[in-house]
């Protein structure tokens, strides 16, 4: 590839990076060209799947201000580039690389840092975006306009905020009342002295 040819791609990856709410790093070694359509279509409108150069993506994330993800770019690498629901994304992913076993989770990135290969499967296992905030509608009830606020905000940071407000509510719970102390027993009533036996009269005497 001619320089100005890498030049314009390390820009148009950078761009992507900026641009996508999250990244998903994977390894493909061993998927055919129809895996990957098959992954892309899975996808749909939640990210875009390239296959990337280590060498101009590592620029790329770089130039995007985009760190901790170097180790990552080893071997055959393609990314998944997030603009929907992280959430939707990642399920795709997973459930894809479940069926797929040459698709490895490598980790990825979202809010300024970079996802362990265990983040990216916990992002995963959210519930939909509905049952998040079902349940943090159900968490602020004095708040509505607050709640209403976030039906447009990403699964993820709903998911966070359904879980502190539970933690919340938790801690202030009042503690369960102790039970009614048990009663003390009676003391023993003290044992009666049985009374001394006479002496044994002595044999007398012949």
């Amino acid at each position: 590839m001619a320089r100005a040819d890498k030049a314009t791609a390390v820009a148009d990856i950078a761009e992507q990076f900026k641009e996508s709410t999250a990244t998903l790093i994977t390894e493909y070694r061993g998927l055919t060209v129809a895996n990957l359509a098959e992954l892309r279509r899975s996808l749909g409108g939640a990210a875009t799947y390239s296959v990337a150069k280590n060498t101009l993506v590592k620029r790329a994330a770089s130039q995007a201000g985009v760190e901790g993800l170097d180790e990552l770019f080893v071997g055959p690498t393609a990314i998944a580039f997030v603009t929907g629901e992280a959430v939707d994304a990642a399920k795709a992913i997973k459930t894809f690389a479940k069926e797929h076993k040459a698709l490895v989770i490598k980790g990825g990135y979202m809010d300024g840092r970079a996802l362990t290969v265990a983040e990216v499967e916990r992002i995963a296992d959210l519930e939909s975006r509905e049952v998040l905030l079902a349940k943090l509608a159900g968490a602020m009830k004095g708040n509505l306009a607050k709640a209403a606020g976030l039906f447009n905000a990403p699964a993820s940071q709903v998911a966070r905020l359904a879980a502190a407000l539970q933690e919340k509510k938790a801690a202030e719970a009042p503690a369960a009342p102790a039970g009614p102390a048990a009663a003390a027993e009676p003391a023993p009533e003290p044992a009666s002295e049985a009374p001394a036996e006479a002496p044994e009269a002595s044999a007398e005497a012949e």
